[in-house]
Order: C-alpha cells, then sequence, then structure tokens
C-alpha cells in the first residue's frame, strides 16, 4: 500500500460491521463501477453524477469518520439493499464502503464488472495489511482513457469486524 490512497483504506477498513450479507456485494461492486472507475479522474463528474442520483454528503461527523482528514465528499448511498457511502477525494481518488458484502466474492465480481466494461487490469494478488493482520488487500493496475489507476479491494479476516472498502486512485 502506498501513499494517502493506502493509508485512506487502512484507516476506512478498520470500522466495526455486523457480519457480511451476499445480496450487499453485487451493490457495492455496481455502485463502484458506476462512480468511481465510471467517473475516475473526473472528481467533477463524479460529483455532478451524485447530486443528480439524489445522493447527499454526509454531516460533518461522517465526512471526517471516512474521509480521515483528507479533503473531499462523503455522499451517503444508503439505498434498500443496504449501507454504502461514496467518496470523492480532491486528488481524483474515489471509494464505497460497504456495511456488509461478501469478502470471498468481492474480488471476483470486479473483475467481472471490469472485464464486462471493457476494462484490461493486471495484479489481483491478495495480501495481509502490514500495519494490521486483520486487513487484506487486493490490488489490481487498470488504464482507462489513457491513465493508469490502482484499485484496491479491502475486506476484513472472518470476525474482524472491518467494513469492505472498493478504492480507486491515480497512480
Amino acid at each position: 500500500m502506498r501513499g494517502r490512497a493506502g493509508s485512506l483504506v487502512c484507516t476506512l477498513a478498520l470500522l466495526a460491521v455486523a457480519p457480511a450479507r451476499a445480496d450487499d456485494t453485487a451493490q457495492a461492486v455496481g455502485l463502484f463501477m458506476q462512480s468511481c472507475v465510471r467517473f475516475a479522474g473526473d472528481t467533477a463528474g463524479l460529483r455532478r453524477w451524485a447530486t443528480e442520483t439524489g445522493l447527499k454528503p454526509l454531516p460533518p461527523g461522517g465526512q471526517a469518520a471516512f474521509l480521515q482528514n483528507q479533503r473531499g465528499i462523503a455522499y451517503d448511498a444508503t439505498n434498500a439493499e443496504g449501507k454504502f457511502v461514496v467518496a470523492s477525494g480532491e486528488a481524483g481518488s474515489c471509494f464505497v464502503v460497504a456495511e456488509h458484502a461478501d469478502a470471498a466474492r468481492l474480488a471476483s465480481e470486479v473483475e467481472q464488472a471490469l472485464h464486462q466494461a471493457g476494462i484490461a487490469f493486471a495484479g489481483g494478488a491478495e495480501a495481509v495489511d502490514p500495519a494490521d493482520k486483520n486487513l487484506l488487500h487486493r490490488e489490481f493496475r487498470i488504464r482507462k482513457a489513457g491513465h493508469a489507476w490502482h484499485i484496491v479491494l479491502s475486506t476484513g479476516r472472518a470476525d474482524s469486524g472491518a467494513h469492505p472498502m472498493l478504492a480507486i486512485a491515480p497512480e
């Protein structure tokens, strides 16, 4: 894990949650593809999409909890399927946090979604977070619109209480 994206991933993944529900996995991946991947590098477009979609910025306490002193906007993307947050960083990063997602299915669903979108990727090896052995990260590299992007899927080991998170940041 490198730079701000890595520290942000580690920090946000530590938030406590209840046991995973499989239904939210597809929702989380779909939201990530619709928001973060679709608007990679287009912060204004992402924020316009969030507003047009009806996502509301979290209150100040929620902003602070999710952004962890990073500049950006965190949106409540909760729907009938579950609780989700989409966050847009000032430097072009974006992440989706799900209250529940099936960690075992998350990577395969992201890979499938990237294939369906026609986005080639490399990587995908899972690694234990060096700072917290309960966290697992799977990293991918993609090229979109001529730019290199780093995608990180963060999950916790069973009973770790970590929120699943999907993040993208410029390399």
